[in-house]
């Protein structure tokens, strides 16, 4: 399995108990934290497996990983504001931010999924599948 296949993979399954819980504000108070674990999870495999991996490779960490940590940063204060919003039983500002959250998600997803994750399985080669076994032990 490439790295592009296996983390994609992972965008879609965050993605789909996303889309449970955006459109559903009931089931957001109660599936919520079953999507926010799922995205922390695939946000921890890329921060702490794959980025050192690619930076080691690509011997910079300042191109493509310092940006996609970076919106990392920016999804992860979004669904600390959707948490916020459910706790207030605050159906509005949950829909606000759910609509910006996944606007970032869907761009941040193509750009991991068409550069990053493609770049990654050509220059880590054999290494690759490796690297996916460790992911998927986590």
């Amino acid at each position: 399995m490439t790295i592009k296949e296996y983390l994609g993979g992972d965008h879609r399954d965050c993605d789909e108990l996303f889309a449970k819980v955006e459109g559903n504000f009931k089931l957001a108070k109660t599936e919520f934290e079953t999507m926010a674990a799922a995205y922390e999870r695939h946000f921890a495999l890329e921060e702490t497996i794959f980025f050192p991996v690619f930076e080691e490779h690509t011997g910079t960490s300042h191109g493509p990983t310092q940006m996609m940590r970076s919106e990392h940063a920016q999804m992860r204060d979004l669904i600390e504001k959707m948490r916020t919003a459910i706790g207030k039983d605050d159906k509005a500002q949950f829909e606000s931010i759910a609509e910006t959250f996944i606007f970032l998600v869907q761009q941040h997803n193509s750009k991991e999924e068409t550069i990053l994750y493609t770049i990654g399985d050509r220059i880590l080669g054999a290494d690759a599948e490796e690297i996916v076994q460790t992911m998927q032990k986590h």
